[in-house]
């Protein structure tokens, strides 16, 4: 059997913040199935800014309690994603830092309507690669609640 010490274990759902938006205490369903990682929002309206493209969108927080929050950040690419029904949809994509845990990283995030779910966030297989991250499936919340400061920095 071999064995990974190197990677960080995670559960199957997760607390995370996206520091560079300015948002904390997010819970993230993990899923291997997906390639990008999904984050729920509506109101999304694309802009230039100084020459570049980006986009502000709300971001949708919480399942119980709906929190809302405003957010502006540049944008990567439009992105023809196919969800798991077999629907194929133009969905934008960001790219903002990720903290889970006690560490920190840059992820791509495709901007969609996910009100309908029970998670506002799904983890996909490159965030996970790039976090260096196996999960087990077995267990839940694994990783200590992020810690940010005001400056977004841990």
């Amino acid at each position: 059997m071999k064995t990974f010490d190197h990677l960080t274990v995670i559960g199957l759902r997760e607390w995370i913040a996206l520091p560079e938006l300015g948002i904390v205490g997010l819970r993230a369903k993990i899923d291997t199935g997906a390639s990008t990682s999904s984050l729920h929002a509506s109101d999304i309206q694309p802009f230039e800014r100084d020459g570049q493209r980006w986009v502000r969108f709300t971001a949708h927080l919480g399942t119980l309690v709906q929190r809302r929050h405003r957010c502006e950040t540049e944008l990567v690419s439009l992105k023809t994603i196919r969800s798991s029904n077999g629907q194929v949809q133009s969905r934008y994509v960001i790219r903002t830092s990720l903290a889970l845990g006690d560490r920190v990283w840059p992820i791509e995030f495709t901007l969609a309507c996910r009100k309908s779910m029970r998670y506002r966030v799904l983890l996909g297989s490159k965030a996970l690669i790039d976090g260096r991250l196996v999960v087990n499936p077995a267990l839940l919340y694994v990783q200590d609640k992020p810690i940010l400061t005001l400056s977004g920095a841990q």
